[in-house]
């Protein structure tokens, strides 16, 4: 493993060596990389998704080598290498799993994860209770996040009643909204709704996921049942081929 991971730490710094390198990769720095680095990690869920895992296999390897380019440009400015990331991943997860790396023994209570996470945002310098909820996560795994950090503090409805009238109340909101109102309202409607998701222990990230899947496939069998015209049918049509979809699947399953 040893001599994999070596090689291709050799490749990287052949690519961004300057004098004999590649000119696209010697001309990259850590913000034009990013969008890279995340569009794999997509990827990786992608090829999860479809149980593919030779693609996975792939995919793993493409992320790896988005960790091994920004850990070489560190190198480079003198702040760290790819050595030092691997340290520091590996200290933190053994002080994260103090009953599996330590003497705490028995089972990890999620509120003691939670706990070890608070100390360490707190050792870094992170003073208010939202500190360190990436700005780069999707909006809607973001706004999770940042849920359940206000709620380990306190700043939560006891169940599910609140969130679910709070959603009432911004899509009344929202219809009421005049034209310079609407994007604010539309953004409150969506966060209302992540939260009463929430308070149903649902993960909203991963179940919009499967809804965009499931209409995915939906709409695919319908323009496959209207044999090419479906965009000439008219709504009244299109309607009835997706309660044919719905149908067929509940006769399927």
């Amino acid at each position: 493993m040893s001599e994999q991971i070596d090689r291709l730490l050799n490749i990287m710094a052949r690519l961004r060596d300057p004098e004999r390198g590649c000119e696209w990769d010697t001309a990259q720095d850590f913000s034009t990389i990013a969008p890279y680095t995340i569009e794999e990690a997509y990827e990786v869920a992608d090829a999860i998704e479809r149980s593919d895992m030779d693609d996975l296999r792939g995919e793993l390897g493409d992320l790896l080598f988005q960790v091994v380019f920004h850990a070489r440009m560190a190198e480079e400015a003198g702040n760290f290498d790819f050595t030092d990331v691997a340290k520091d991943i590996s200290d933190k997860m053994e002080a994260r799993h103090p009953h599996i790396f330590g003497d705490e023994g028995g089972v990890m209570e999620e509120s003691r994860w939670e706990d070890i996470k608070a100390a360490e945002r707190k050792s870094s310098g992170a003073t208010g209770a939202l500190d360190g909820v990436a700005k780069a996560l999707p909006a809607l795994l973001r706004a999770q996040k940042l849920q359940k950090r206000a709620a380990r503090h306190g700043f939560d409805w006891p169940d599910a009643d609140g969130p679910r009238a709070k959603v009432i109340e911004e899509i009344e909101e929202l219809r009421d909204a005049t034209r310079e109102e609407i994007e604010e309202e539309a953004g409150d409607f969506l966060f209302a709704a992540v939260n009463l998701v929430r308070a149903y222990g649902v993960d909203a990230e991963g179940a919009l996921r499967a809804a965009n899947a499931k209409f995915e496939r939906r709409f695919r069998e319908m323009e496959a049942l209207a044999g090419g015209d479906f965009a000439e049918r008219d709504l009244a049509a299109q309607e009835e081929l997706w309660q044919e979809v719905k149908r067929r699947e509940k006769a399927a399953s």
